[in-house]
């Protein structure tokens, strides 16, 4: 437990910052406010609002969510993870209901970090999380075909299966000019990226597709055809008006923003810390996702999280404090107020485009495939989070995924005796009359020992990961005793597959030991046997103890 519930990172990392941090912080704050620009308003764009909506939220919540936030290099603002929730918002309560819904989820988010819940929602299963990711992926990509064919659509449906009909019912109207855009942005960004990564490609081709179309007059939609001017002013806060009511209405919605962008942000947090070696404060995190969330409801803006790849760019260009965040917040806004009369000119089928691309990316197709290759009651979790987040909603998703992952969970409690967390077996071990007892054998110096007892499943990930992060500088060899593990799920097999490339990257060996028949299959159908090696798995302590010594001799080293 955390010695206290709120303490940003930001007052810690000022205690010892410097110039040089300073000048990194301000480079990397400024390169991830540029990518943020034409996410903001291609987020809120898919989502049914207008783009200064977006762009409000970048600013306002980007600079609280640094500010107060758990996380060093924590990045955020809109995501494509909200899309779907907000769109569907808009489309039954308006946007004075989702501004109600976003105030609600903040007051919840803060409350669940009052109430040191941020350690609940590590587990979260991971077959839920690639779930509903996925479809909330399928539905982003289906909400921009319109514009990336630029079909002369009426509407664009909300419902997954009317849109499609309505695409299919309107083919005949596609704009070969706004299909050239859209291939030619996919095409210029993947191929910049290639070859240059100081400056995003995404603000290259927003640069490029938007002066083809002014400079050619290309007769395609832009944001100003569809949405007038941007503001080139952050608004005037004020409070929402609350009807009893339409709370009552609301509350679902703001329980799936409050749950989703909890997730979100503390799962960003947590590939943050991977990045960096650190290690974020997830009750304060939840608590500055609350306050910023609050407080883009009350500027107009729309829900916010911590932003995966955001982050991830904030990290590879230097970012190590929340300065970094804080400087792309004022980016943000310093591009508003300025750019902000040209913004306008943006073509619709650049920004779908770039959406497709986002859509692409946060599929996780790949974690998708290895999950179906997974246990049954895992692929359950997985195709019912994924089809009723595409065919129904994420809200019902999202509620029936967790019950279902709560009732397997229960199944395999029922049928599994002795289950415990992961310890070092030569410190905590009880049983002194156990033949293979480590006590009983010669421990190498520069090896580890650990032990599993029981399944090894999504409940015990969390403190996996935690003990496998504590790295002795001596260590040379661990070995992972898995004789009590009987059963293995997707989540492990992830934080098996972590742990591995932690310790690669550590330089240390990693040798399982004594692995029983379903998790050897597990990890053969993963890959993860091929990429630990034939020759580190080995049968029993014994077999492990005598492969380690192999790894320490002189003649390797």
């Amino acid at each position: 437990m955390e010695p206290s519930v709120f303490k940003p990172k930001l007052f810690t990392t000022l205690k010892n910052y410097s110039l040089k941090q300073l000048r990194a912080d301000c480079l990397a704050g400024l390169i991830v406010g540029i990518v943020a620009l034409p996410l903001a308003i291609a987020f809120a764009i898919a989502s049914g609002v207008t783009p200064d909506r977006g762009l409000v939220t970048a600013v306002v919540a980007g600079f609280l969510i640094s500010a107060l936030g758990g996380s060093r290099v924590q990045i955020g603002g809109p995501t494509g993870a909200f899309v779907v929730i907000v769109y569907s918002i808009v489309q039954k309560f308006g946007v004075d209901g989702l501004i109600m819904a976003t105030f609600l989820g903040g007051l919840i988010m803060l409350l669940m970090g009052c109430m040191r819940l941020g350690v609940v929602i590590k587990f979260i299963p991971y077959p839920l999380t690639v779930g509903f990711t996925s479809g909330i992926a399928l539905i982003i990509f289906s909400s921009q075909i319109k514009d990336f064919l630029g079909l002369a659509m009426p509407v664009n449906p909300a419902e997954f299966l009317e849109k499609w009909t309505t695409i299919f019912e309107h083919l005949h109207t596609v704009n070969l000019y706004a299909v050239g855009l859209s291939v030619g942005t996919i095409m210029l960004i993947l191929v910049w990226q290639k070859y240059i990564k100081a400056i995003p490609g995404a603000v290259i081709a927003l640069v490029v597709g938007t002066a083809i179309t002014h400079l050619f007059h290309l007769p395609v939609e832009t944001i100003q055809t569809q949405f007038g001017s941007i503001p080139q002013s952050i608004p005037r806060p004020h409070m929402p008006v609350f009807h009893v009511e339409q709370i009552k209405l609301l509350m679902p919605a703001a329980l799936t923003i409050a749950l989703l962008g909890s997730i979100e942000s503390l799962l960003s947090a947590v590939v943050a810390d991977g990045m960096i070696g650190g290690r974020h404060r997830s009750n304060t995190e939840l608590i500055a996702q609350g306050c910023a969330n609050i407080a883009s409801s009350l500027f107009g803006g729309m829900p916010a999280t911590g932003a995966i790849a955001r982050t991830a760019t904030n990290v590879h260009n230097g970012g190590r404090t929340p300065v970094a965040g804080i400087v792309h917040a004022v980016t943000v806004l310093v591009s508003m107020v300025i750019l902000g009369q040209w913004l306008v000119y943006i073509p619709m089928a650049v920004l779908a485009a770039i959406l497709v691309l986002v859509a692409y990316r946060m599929s996780e197709w790949k974690s998708f495939v290895m999950i179906l290759r997974s246990p049954k009651s895992d692929v359950a979790i997985l195709a019912t989070t994924f089809l009723l987040t595409v065919l129904i909603d994420l809200t019902v998703a999202i509620q029936v995924g967790v019950v279902l992952s709560a009732l397997l969970f229960m199944n395999r409690l029922a049928n599994v005796a002795n289950i415990s967390v992961i310890t070092k077996e030569f410190t905590d071990e009880e049983d002194r009359d156990d033949p293979l007892a480590i006590s009983r054998r010669q421990i190498p110096d520069g090896v580890e020992v650990y032990e599993i007892n029981g399944p090894f499943f999504f409940g015990i990930v969390s403190t996996f990961i935690q003990t496998m992060s504590e790295i002795d500088s001596k260590t040379r060899v661990r070995i992972l005793r898995m004789r009590h593990v009987l059963s293995i799920d997707a989540a492990a097999l992830n934080a098996l597959r972590q742990a591995f490339l932690l310790s690669r990257k550590n330089n240390i060996h990693l040798i399982l030991s004594g692995i029983h028949a379903q998790p050897l299959m597990a990890i053969q159908k993963d890959g993860l046997y091929d990429e630990i090696g034939e020759e580190n798995i080995c049968h029993n302590i014994d077999a492990s103890l005598q492969r380690a010594a192999e790894l320490l001799s002189p003649a390797r080293s």
